[in-house]
């Protein structure tokens, strides 16, 4: 598998490890995760009380010592996440339970269904916690934060934010 454009932002022993589905364009550009500035996940990290203050992309490093990390289920840079392949996941669910046995997060949080689908290979789940967990990992489900996904109200996208907090 190809390296990503955008590291990964990873530490053993995090309290969860965000996942999103690929890096856009924006990302790969920056070189940090959720660039977009119209991208919404570092205002519902800060809104949902997951960060104690809003973190600009270029702090994703400040992560860690929050007990957060970053990764993609996909590494392939694409204009947006509908020009992925089945293909540009493979090798996600074991690089992810690699991870989980490796260094031991309380949970991963993917950053939109298709994240968990594309690296599963599932037609369908559902948001919030998955009965599939990986090692001691519990696995969790959030809406997507990308521009692209605006028809889902911030609130509602919001709720699924805090519900993560309250599980950590």
């Amino acid at each position: 598998m190809a390296a990503s454009a955008v590291p990964d932002v990873l530490a053993p022993r995090l309290r969860c490890v965000f996942c999103g589905i690929n890096p856009g364009r924006r990302s790969a550009a920056a070189g940090t995760h959720f660039a977009n500035p119209r991208n919404d996940f570092w205002r519902l990290l800060a809104d949902s009380g997951l960060t104690p203050r809003l973190l600009d992309p270029s702090d994703q490093g400040e992560l860690l010592r929050l007990g957060y990390g970053l990764t993609n289920a996909a590494y392939r840079t694409t204009k947006g996440s509908g020009d992925l392949r089945r293909a540009d996941f493979a090798g996600a669910a074991e690089r992810l339970e690699r991870l989980a046995a490796e260094l031991r997060p309380g949970a991963i949080a993917f950053v939109g269904k298709a994240a968990y689908q594309g690296a599963f290979c599932l037609a369908r789940c559902e948001l919030g916690l998955q009965e599939r967990v990986l090692d001691q990992t519990c696995l969790f489900v959030l809406p997507s934060t990308s521009p692209a996904n605006a028809a889902v109200p911030y609130a509602e996208r919001l709720r699924w934010f805090r519900a993560l907090a309250e599980l950590l």
